[in-house]
């Protein structure tokens, strides 16, 4: 990869995009010198050149919010980097995870959404009972579980036979929060379900 970039376009400061693979969250931009990229690749977590501090900085070195190099790729141009991360802990030094939040809408992308929904249901596995439905859920167990999602998927199709648009939106959400619901509890994820959709697109081609 070091052989592919064009060193010189970028003044040996190559721009590094930082994301979140499971999310596909940004969380922040960097830059890497050819030093900074062969650290990042021998040790698999991200180290960036600092222009204010005239050295190397591997993020996390100083907070242990470490992030662990998934994948990478150049631009088209090879003149910047995009990897893809596992963060360990937040990523910005307010406190967020992403450098990226203050949009003017307020609102996150909707797929980022969801997958800090499917973790924040993770988070209530083991939660007391009483702090909410969802620990209701996972103390009632498998099998209360499997039947509402049987129930919501019912009546999603329900919804959807009769043409009713918000009763469907609103049936299809009630599923989807079940259906995550039982995946954790059988300690899978979407992840799963993804790669298996990926596994058989494959196949059909």
């Amino acid at each position: 990869m070091k052989t592919q970039i064009n060193w010189q376009k970028v003044d040996n400061l190559l721009p590094v995009i930082i994301q979140n693979a499971s999310t596909c969250e940004v969380l922040m931009l960097g830059y890497m010198n050819e030093d900074a990229l062969a650290k990042t690749l021998a040790e698999k977590r991200v180290t960036f050149f600092s222009r204010t501090k005239n050295r190397l900085w591997t993020k996390g070195e100083t907070s242990g919010n470490f992030l662990h190099v998934v994948d990478m790729s150049l631009d088209c141009d090879n003149d910047a980097l995009l990897i893809l991360v596992n963060p360990e802990g937040e990523t910005c030094h307010t406190g967020a995870e992403s450098c990226f939040y203050q949009f003017e809408n307020k609102e996150q992308p909707d797929w980022i959404f969801f997958s800090k929904l499917e973790r924040l249901i993770a988070s209530r596995k083991n939660a007391d009972p009483e702090s909410s439905y969802t620990a209701q859920l996972y103390a009632k167990g498998t099998k209360r579980i499997a039947q509402k999602v049987g129930e919501e998927g019912v009546e999603t199709a329900l919804a959807a036979t009769v043409k009713d648009r918000n009763e469907t939106i609103c049936e299809a959400a009630d599923l989807a929060y079940h259906l995550t619901v039982l995946l954790q509890d059988a300690d899978l994820s979407w992840s799963d379900v993804i790669g298996k959709l990926k596994e058989r697109h494959t196949l059909s081609k």
